[in-house]
């Protein structure tokens, strides 16, 4: 790396690139009266937090909501937990960003709205897989566009936060509810797909159908932020690599900052895996600030947040995020810490941190190797195989890339113009399958002006 004398002050606008140090705690529906906010207080202090993540609504409200079903925590009573904790982090200089979930809703909200409701392929309703108390509500229609846009609006009007993050906002799988099966036959002119196939019709209509909302709903949510407070957006939980079902390269467009939620290893994960999170964000953000959030627990299949995972992990996860850009944010699920034994190596990692900021900011990468990542193959030649087909053949070569101390970037395939790979002398291929006539002109412009490309299997 290198110092990048272009990145200096704030040059995405507002206050996005100042944070470097964040942390989440997420409020637990028994927390309101139950915690000790001073407690936390003391400890962001002692790690020189910049910017904090609140949860403030949602699937349960911990502030005094007057948007109707918005569902209030039974403990807040007449408290507002989440406006006295943002109120004390604004005095200690911190960006305050409010967190949402739009995945979940109660009884009441079913009684009213079943239309608001996620059903499945057989017609049948869905109930929250791990809360049999809450109700899976459709991302795509009227719950989102209309309820949650309610509740984004009287956040910002009441706390004027810096932005708001939304958690499962994309939903929790197909949903083959009312307003989905009349908006896909008005887009499409087609009934919704019952098969995963991306060479059937109505499922590539599907694909583009669907990501087509999903950034109208974004667009909607960052225009009625912004409408009350200019200097706020609305932040994505969205992106990643080849599997994202968002194409990055447009939530690289309109996401002024954005947070890599990958909070932890499980299974054979490589110790890896952090680092190529944040160069697959870089890869369409650019310079614009990244953020990874990690987990203190442990991250396998069935989590317990309340778990403690060892300091060894919880430094080489946080360490080799950091090498690749992300800023550390820690989330704790629950603000009554029942197993403080993360908190000192936490704290270590942090103040390490912020010794060491001036050579953590404003750095260019000098690699000369890309290595290409394809969404487009993933979505229309994996499918759901596209772990196999599409994201293996790419994990062996990040791993050979790293065994062999090659330094390297991750690249779009939609940013193949010359603008965005003239860094590099040598273009990564592996299974790229489905590549587009523009496409490859564009990787044939590369190698007659002297770069190299290594292609492997069925690339184009």
């Amino acid at each position: 790396m290198e110092q990048d004398a272009s990145r200096q002050g704030q040059p995405n606008g507002g206050w996005y690139d100042r944070p470097m140090r964040w942390a989440q705690i997420a409020f637990a529906e028994d927390d309101p009266g139950n915690y000790d906010p001073q407690f936390w207080l003391d400890y962001f202090k002692r790690l020189r937090i910049d910017a904090v993540t609140l949860n403030a609504g949602g699937a349960v409200a911990f502030y005094p909501t007057q948007v109707p079903f918005h569902y209030r925590s039974k403990w807040l009573r007449d408290m507002d937990t989440f406006g006295d904790l943002q109120r004390s982090c604004r005095a200690l200089g911190m960006v305050v960003v409010a967190r949402t979930d739009a995945h979940a809703c109660h009884q009441d909200v079913y009684d009213a709205h079943p239309d608001w409701i996620m059903v499945g392929a057989n017609g049948d309703k869905i109930r929250h897989p791990s809360d049999k108390d809450f109700w899976l509500t459709c991302a795509l229609g009227p719950y989102n566009f209309d309820f949650m846009t309610a509740v984004h609006e009287e956040i910002m009007t009441k706390y004027m936060t810096g932005g708001i993050f939304t958690n499962r906002w994309a939903g929790s799988g197909m949903c083959y509810c009312e307003h989905c099966q009349q908006n896909f036959q008005a887009f499409s002119g087609m009934a919704l797909p019952r098969t995963h196939n991306p060479q059937d019709p109505a499922r590539r209509q599907y694909i583009l159908w669907r990501q087509q909302r999903l950034f109208e709903l974004w667009r909607l949510w960052n225009e009625r932020i912004q409408r009350i407070n200019p200097n706020a957006s609305y932040i994505a939980n969205a992106g990643g690599g080849a599997l994202s079902e968002l194409d990055m390269k447009t939530v690289g467009d309109l996401a002024p900052t954005l947070f890599a939620d990958r909070q932890g290893r499980s299974g054979l994960m490589p110790s890896w895996a952090n680092g190529k999170n944040g160069k697959e964000y870089r890869a369409t953000l650019g310079r614009k600030a990244i953020v990874g959030i990690f987990s203190v627990g442990l991250e396998e299949k069935y989590r317990w947040k309340d778990s403690v995972q060892s300091d060894d992990e919880i430094r080489m996860w946080v360490a080799d995020g950091i090498a690749h850009d992300l800023r550390p944010w820690f989330t704790k699920f629950d603000c009554k810490v029942i197993d403080p034994r993360w908190m000192p190596v936490v704290e270590d990692i942090y103040k390490w941190h912020a010794a060491n900021e001036t050579y953590l900011r404003n750095e260019q990468p000098l690699a000369r190797v890309g290595l290409v990542y394809s969404q487009q193959t993933a979505t229309y030649y994996g499918g759901d195989e596209a772990r196999a087909k599409v994201e293996d053949p790419s994990l062996g070569f990040y791993q050979a890339l790293v065994e062999a101390r090659i330094p390297f970037e991750m690249v779009h395939d939609h940013l193949l113009d010359p603008e965005h790979i003239r860094p590099f002398r040598t273009l990564i291929l592996p299974n790229i399958a489905a590549l587009s006539a523009e496409q490859c002109k564009q990787l044939e412009t590369f190698v007659r002006d002297g770069g190299g490309l290594i292609a492997t299997y069925e690339t184009s």
